[in-house]
């Protein structure tokens, strides 16, 4: 009977410990999946539009807000997520009045959002 309980006791430690790694393991792959994204969101961010062509830079900036949704959808950090969501907000909305009359608060915004993005992935 003490080698019985022994064994199951051994097995339940083991399956105990064998959750453990696994929920480790989702763990490292939720950071790495965010550092991933984060990095991709962080990318398509700092593309610097040709403010020259305020319409081809429009088009660029909604180009990237589609392609920042997509990302967000994909952290497993939500406070990355949210970053990202805003900062494709700010771009979607991006007109051509805004980059024409506007440029330089337009630029001091999506830079403040990019900063708040760096932020979120690193917590």
């Amino acid at each position: 009977m003490r080698l019985t309980t022994t064994i199951v006791a051994g097995g339940l430690v083991l399956a105990l410990t064998g959750c453990g790694v696994a929920e480790t393991a989702g763990q490292v792959s939720n950071a790495a999946s965010t550092a991933a994204v984060c990095a991709d969101a962080v990318r398509i961010a700092t593309a610097n539009p040709d403010l020259t062509n305020p319409q081809a830079a429009a088009d660029k900036a909604h180009a990237a807000a589609n392609e920042l949704t997509g990302l967000a959808s994909k952290a497993a950090n939500t406070t990355a997520a949210e970053a990202i969501n805003g900062l494709a907000a700010t771009l979607r909305e991006t007109t051509v009045d805004d980059l024409v009359k506007t440029p330089a608060d337009w630029v001091k915004k999506k830079a403040d959002q990019v900063t708040a993005l760096t932020q979120a992935c690193a917590g």
